[in-house]
Order: C-alpha cells, then structure tokens, then sequence
C-alpha cells in the first residue's frame, strides 16, 4: 500500500513515539552541545615533538606556550569546546628515547668544522639551558679546531658559516674588552650614542695641500697581472724602518702649531677612526688634549688604532680567546696582529726600490735618524693638509691640518702622469673556520667571482675598509690598491700568499659601500666643539666595548704618561742587568 505525503506530515513524534527529542541543553554526562564546522581547527592530543618540562630549565615557559596554543579559538569561536585541556602535571609523563647517543661530536664540512648542538639545523641534542663555548678536536682532515656551542645561536661549519637571523634573538651576548682601562679619578662628561652620529652632516672642501716629506718608490705593475694557474707568489718579510707617530710627537705639527697654522692637529689614521665611528664594533680609544686654544687629537702608545682588525663587522665575528684555550690563532687579536704585519710586508714589497727612479717630496723623512737606524726607509711620503670646518656662524674659521700618508706612485697609462697611491692588504685566514663571515674561497673564486668576494669583503670589513678609503681621501690619493693575500696553510699564520692585487678609485669605492664623507665631517665637528666648550686638560674618547655609543672622560694630566714612563723605567732596568 503506497505512503501518502500527508500522512508522513501528521506522522510527527510524540512522547510516546520513537526519534531524538525535540530540544535539549546537554548531551550525556554534562558535555554540552555545539554545531561543528569544518573550517574549525581542533587542539593536538598529545605533542611528541618536544622533550618534558624536566629536562631544561624552560619547562614552564614551554607548558605555558603549549597550553596556550591548545586552547586557542578558531573560526567562529565554537571549537574552543573541543579543545584538548591539557592536564595540569605531566611529570610523570615522560617519553622512552631508544635512539644511541654517541659520544662523538659530529662536525659539518670537510676536515671538521665549527659544531652546533642544540636548537637549529643540524643540531641534535635539543637540550635546553644558556650556552658555552668550548673547544674541542673533531675527526676529519687535519683535525679542525672546534667550538661547541650548547644552545640556540653560535656558528655552524661548512660552507658560508652560520647566519644570524630574527630566529638568533636569545643568542649569548659577547662582552668584549674596553681598549682602555676607566680608572675611578676619570670623570664622564658625555655619551653619545652612534643614532645620533649618522644624523650629522658638514660638507668641506677638498683639502689644501701645505707641505710635503719623505719620498715613494714606483710600484710593480707586475702584481696586477692575473695569477696563473697552480702558480702562487709568495709574501716576504721586508725589514723597512716604517713610523706611526701620534699627533703631539711630531715636530712639523708643533711647528705649524707654533705659527697658529690651524686650531685642530691629527693624523689620518686617528681622524679616520672618528670619521667612521658608527662603523665600528670593537672597542677603541682617542686622547683629546687641549692646550692653549688649540687641540690635539692622539693615541696612545699601543693602541688598538695601530692594528687591522679581521672581520669586525661580520655576523659571526671571530671569538675572543677563552680561559682554557689562550692561544688559538683564529682570535681577534691574533688575527689583527697578522694583518698588521701582512700590510707592512704587502706594502714594502709591491714596490720598485730604486735609488735613480723614485719621486722626492719636498723635505726628508722628518722622523728618520740614520745614526739610529739600522734598516733602510720604507717607501712613503707624508703630506700634511688643511680642511676648512667652519661653519657661517662662525666668528673665525675653525681649520685642521692632518697628516696623511701615500705609499708608493705609478705611471698613467695614458696621460704618463704619476698618480699618487695607497697600499693595502685584505687577508684571508681559513674560509671554513668560524669567523670567517660567509667568506668564499679566494683560491677559485678571486678570478672568476672577484665582485662577490669585494662585496662580502665590504660587509664582513666594513670599519676597516671605509677608513682605508677615506685615509686615501684625506691624502688626495688617486688610486688605492687592495691585495688579496691567503695563508699559505690554513693552520699557518706566518706563511702567505698574494693572490691578486686591484686598483680602485677612492671616491667610487666610497660610493659603493655607502660612505658619507660629510657625515664624517658632522661627527668631527661635533667633538670638536664639545671639547673646546670645556678647559684646558685631557680628555679621552672611548667606544663601548659592547654598545653603539662613545663616551668622553676628562682624565688627568700625567694619566697616560706615567704608564710610559714606567714602561722606558722598565726598559732601563733590564738594559742594565744584561
């Protein structure tokens, strides 16, 4: 008998008849009732992907984080019902973890490598806890010296290194050394941070030349000429009598001084430092002394100013020596004291010495005693020059006379006209080793890669670069000349290799590392006129060893020249007892 339409109408249930009642508030034992979309994002049952809460000492903060991602709201807000609540104590829960440990480190590269252990790629070991450098042998060729790091951050070998990111934001932070000791009697009269400094703007003029001393061998063209292949050209010790004289010490300063030639006296190896201070990672230190009006900007004797740091700016720096291990020689200070001696011999020996074809400055080298000396002069002229610093409200002109310094001459190809050039030596210590910024192989790829070996140069040596560029600005250089020069052996120092040799024009390079010359100027008027504001005295201008800012002390007068006096006290005694 066929169902009729209306009948299934009038067919609806009842008390009494079968079916889901009509309405309710609540399913069996309490859970309540909510409709479901399929948009909606249910909570995990159970995260098997991170260890218990006992096993570092973040355990509650990653319990919180857990609970709170479980529990949050998606869509329209209903499935917070069916959200997995986490129980409250999972101390008794623990994971069986059947993998071996080894007690082998494992190393990333050939021959070893820098090791990274803990969060990240290539790590293992999860475990928790603040990190610490330790060193340690790792198999491979040669035996790479390593570091483990136990923690999120460090550095990871293999090729281009590790590069730190947004996700290296809880990375241990390395305090460094101040290059000067803050005595108790120093009195800080400012601090200004590098923000600051980049806001600063003085355009000058280009400088006048006032006298010139010393004279230039020609340089070998030989060193452009492109390497051949399998053929290296080593680096030799050249013994050349070569000086670095702070500002005060030098007699034709004290002369033009005396003839009220100027208000301000540097060197260009200090005013490059002050120039290019927002630049600068590691610390460093000038001592400003003002007397009779005029002010001397100096050095003290065995400053970091005298060395070329490696690596400075790269993200991941060279280490500082640690307790156990003093005497690696892939440390800041053992790298700067490399490249000082790879440009002095770089820039004796790319040279032509020849008595007949040399070019003479006006005067003789003015710190050259031949009684004394027992080694023959380096090629190198010293030109001392004067800038212009005033500004329009300036009752009288402010000038600066800084003495700068050339290295050798060449001929012009076209013209035949000698061009005045500036010597400078970029050292490669180990492309694999930790602190080597990303740096490429210059072995096989200077030929052919030559632009992205300058351009990672330029980021990983942006300090030193933009001072040697604007040494040679200072100088009116027409040529600065970098070398390329590799240790012979990467567990070497003290044998090498040039690989190649490239001219640049100052101002262009400049240019293309962003060097603001004016801005270099704002900065040096800036100091300047905090310390002619204040009183005769000393005063010393310190970079933070570990912030972005400089702070000006007022010291005493003797400070620095008691520490020499000691040091020739000591230099006597020993004389006598030989």
């Amino acid at each position: 008998m066929p169902i009729s339409l209306s009948s299934i109408v009038t067919a609806l249930p009842s008390e009494d008849s079968w079916g889901p009642p009509t309405t309710t508030d609540a399913l069996v034992d309490g859970v309540p009732y909510a409709p479901y979309s399929k948009g909606d994002k249910l909570g995990r049952m159970a995260d098997w992907t991170t260890e218990g809460k006992d096993r570092d000492g973040r355990g509650g903060r990653q319990q919180y984080n857990r609970n709170y991602r479980d529990q949050q709201v998606y869509g329209a807000g209903t499935s917070s019902l069916f959200a997995v609540q986490v129980a409250e104590d999972e101390s008794s829960f623990s994971v069986v973890d059947n993998t071996r440990t080894s007690t082998k480190t494992r190393g990333f590269g050939r021959g070893g490598g820098t090791i990274f252990r803990g969060r990240g790629r290539g790590g293992r070991d999860q475990r928790g806890g603040r990190g610490t450098f330790q060193s340690s042998r790792v198999g491979g060729r040669g035996g790479q010296q390593a570091y483990l790091y136990d923690q999120r951050g460090g550095a990871r070998g293999g090729r281009g290194g590790r590069r730190f990111g947004w996700k290296d934001y809880d990375k241990p932070q390395r305090n460094r050394d101040s290059s000067v000791n803050i005595k108790p009697d120093w009195t800080m009269l400012e601090e200004i941070d590098f923000a600051r400094l980049l806001k600063l703007n003085l355009e000058t003029s280009a400088g006048e030349d006032i006298d010139g001393y010393g004279f230039l061998y020609y340089y070998d063209r030989n060193y452009d000429k492109p390497r051949v292949k399998n053929t290296e050209r080593k680096l030799n010790v050249v013994d050349r009598a070569a000086y670095n004289v702070t500002t005060s010490s030098d007699p034709i300063i004290q002369e033009l001084a005396e003839k009220d030639e100027a208000t301000i006296f540097a060197t260009d190896n200090i005013l490059s430092m002050l120039m290019c201070a927002p630049r600068s990672v590691y610390s460093w230190d000038l001592v400003i002394t003002k007397q009779g009006g005029k002010l001397y900007l100096d050095k003290r004797d065995g400053s970091s100013l005298d060395m070329v740091s490696v690596n400075e700016n790269a993200a991941d720096a060279p280490l500082e020596a640690s307790e156990g291990n003093k005497d690696s020689i892939n440390f800041p200070g053992a790298l700067a004291l490399e490249a000082t001696f790879i440009n002095h011999n770089f820039a004796n020996q790319t040279v032509m010495e020849s008595e007949t074809s040399k070019l003479e400055m006006q005067h003789e080298n003015p710190f050259y005693n031949p009684s004394e000396e027992t080694e023959p002069l380096a090629s190198k002229a010293y030109k001392y020059r004067r800038f212009d610093l005033s500004l329009e409200k300036d009752e009288d002109p402010l000038h600066l006379i800084v003495r700068t310094e050339i290295d050798a001459v060449v001929k012009n190809n076209i013209s035949g006209e000698d061009q005045l050039l500036t010597l400078k030596a970029l050292n490669e210590f180990d492309h694999k080793a930790q602190g080597s910024g990303g740096a490429l192989d210059w072995r096989t790829k200077l030929t052919s890669q030559r632009g992205a070996v300058v351009a990672t140069e330029m980021k990983n040596n942006s300090c030193k670069l933009a001072r040697w560029a604007t040494q040679a600005i200072l100088a009116g250089a027409d040529v600065m000349k970098l070398g390329f020069v590799s240790r012979a052996s990467p567990k070497v120092p003290d044998r090498h290799v040039i690989l190649g040799v490239v001219g640049y024009d100052p101002r262009k390079f400049a240019e293309q590392m962003n060097l603001n010359l004016a801005n270099g100027w704002g900065i040096v008027r800036t100091i300047v006129d905090m310390c002619r504001n204040m009183k005769d005295g000393k005063y010393v201008l310190v970079k933070d060893p570990n912030k972005a800012l400089l702070r000006l002390y007022e010291v005493p007068v003797g400070t620095f020249d008691e520490e020499d006096g000691e040091e020739v006290e000591g230099t006597e005694a020993g004389g006598d007892e030989e």
